[in-house]
């Protein structure tokens, strides 16, 4: 436990790197329909030759400014917010991508686990016979008896963390290595994903003048910049990213920052002189979050007439409205954002929202459909539970209410509130109706905790 404790430390003291980490509980998760699709669309040729395109792994973006990444296990990849906002290329990013889906492939997270485990073993023997040769030397009152139960307990806990940190840097330069064959293999360049660890190199390279390398969980930057360098320049180097999927990043970044920064900083990364649209999509943004609502709509509008099928314009259009407390006035706009988005679960949700707000039986049963055809993307989307329950009750199907915020509260992690309004569900259900049977797995989690009651479909 002692040995757990102090690699916990360790680890968590290291800087924010492009790295494989396990994540805390309760990270501040962003969701948004458009910058989920572009990286849809950066991974899938990479797990496509990684031979990951039928494994389901979806990249989650963390409310985080700090430039990072990390695999959690063989289905997720995180990456912050603040390494979309920082990558000035689609390239940039792409290579994180390609470093990440080497620790997948390469099966690190199982494997870390298992030295994790084979280390804990080995540091739990070693503090045991320490601590015998101390209570012996406690006992025959002999000093040096309890000196060597001490080196006994602090030698070898020294020696696991160098070789469980020694194991960690093979992964790394392993993940490096697949990152470029992936690259290479898509033909693409890796100069993104070199320019990434070279700047990260730099930025340490002071602090690492006098770290002991065996006591870091990455290879030192001299050795990986090396490295690195001899594996990148291929026939690819020089290749640019596709001006329209360079267009994608930029409306990204200005996105983020629009919905993270203050309207002071972005005014100043985006000033009323830049007329581009990445530029004018921040300053709709800012403006709607802090500004005046007509002048939001003025220039959010001034977006769809400049192109007029974009399905995100439409959306934001809609989301100012609903936020504003025009729930009526945003359906016509999300509805649009339905018809033209390419993968519109989230924006369903937040139509079905606007449907629900604006208060009218009839809207409500049309929120309905939309919440379960969202639901098969969004199996764990407590917020469509939410807004699903909310329509049954204003429908006064009260069985399937419950049911709804039952699966709301079991998405949300609370268990307890879950069975509760479960069994209330189920005592309105008729036995062994659809409703009964989802309700009762429900009831019955914690009796079969490898069954996910929420992945039964709807």
């Amino acid at each position: 436990m002692a040995f757990i404790a102090a690699a916990a430390v360790a680890w968590a003291s290291l800087p924010a790197r492009a790295q494989e980490s396990p994540p805390d509980n309760g990270l501040p998760i962003i969701r948004d329909a458009e910058i989920e699709q572009l990286l849809r669309d950066y991974t899938k040729p990479i797990f496509r030759v990684a031979g990951l395109s039928d494994q389901n792994i979806h990249v989650v973006i963390i409310n985080s400014r700090a430039f990072n990444a990390f695999v959690m296990d063989a289905h997720h990849i995180f990456i912050n917010a603040g390494a979309l906002m920082d990558a000035t290329t689609p390239n940039q990013v792409i290579g994180v991508f390609a470093h990440e889906t080497g620790h997948i492939v390469g099966g690190h997270l199982s494997k870390f686990r298992q030295e994790l485990a084979n280390a804990q073993s080995a540091s739990i023997v070693a503090l045991l016979l320490g601590v015998g040769a101390l209570a012996a030397g406690a006992r025959s009152g002999n000093a040096d008896v309890g000196n060597v139960g001490g080196a006994m307990i602090e030698a070898p806990q020294s020696y696991i963390m160098h070789s469980l940190l020694a194991y960690r840097r093979a992964q790394e330069e392993y993940a490096d290595r697949a990152g470029v064959r992936f690259l290479t293999e898509t033909g693409q360049s890796a100069k993104g994903m070199y320019d990434t660890f070279k700047r990260f190199a730099d930025e340490s390279m002071f602090e690492s003048q006098n770290i002991d390398p065996y006591a870091l969980d990455h290879p030192m930057p001299e050795e990986r910049m090396e490295e690195l360098a001899n594996l990148v320049h291929n026939q690819y180097w020089d290749k640019k990213d596709p001006p329209e999927l360079q267009f994608r990043h930029d409306m990204m970044r200005a996105k983020l920052f629009g919905f993270l920064d203050t309207p002071n900083e972005v005014q100043r990364r985006y000033p009323p002189s830049d007329t581009s649209m990445p530029a004018r999509y921040a300053r709709a943004i800012s403006t709607y979050r802090f500004g005046d609502l007509r002048d939001a709509i003025a220039q959010i509008d001034d977006l769809i007439h400049a192109t007029p099928n974009d399905p995100y314009f439409y959306e934001l259009k809609g989301q100012a409205l609903l936020e504003s407390g025009h729930a009526l006035e945003a359906i016509p706009p999300l509805r649009r954002a339905v018809a033209l988005a390419p993968d519109p679960a989230l924006i369903q949700i937040t139509l079905a929202q606007a449907l629900i707000a604006a208060n009218g039986a009839k809207l409500a049963d049309a929120a309905i459909p939309l919440l379960h055809a969202a639901l098969i993307k969004e199996p764990e989307s407590a917020d469509a539970y939410t807004q699903l329950a909310m329509a049954y009750g204003r429908m006064n199907d009260l069985a399937d209410a419950d049911l709804a915020s039952a699966q709301a509260a079991f998405a949300n992690g609370d268990n307890k509130m879950a069975r509760e309004l479960a069994e209330r569900a189920k005592q309105r259900f008729p036995i062994g109706s659809p409703g009964w049977v989802r309700a009762d797995d429900i009831v019955a989690f914690n009796k079969n905790v490898s069954k996910n009651p929420l992945s039964l479909g709807q």
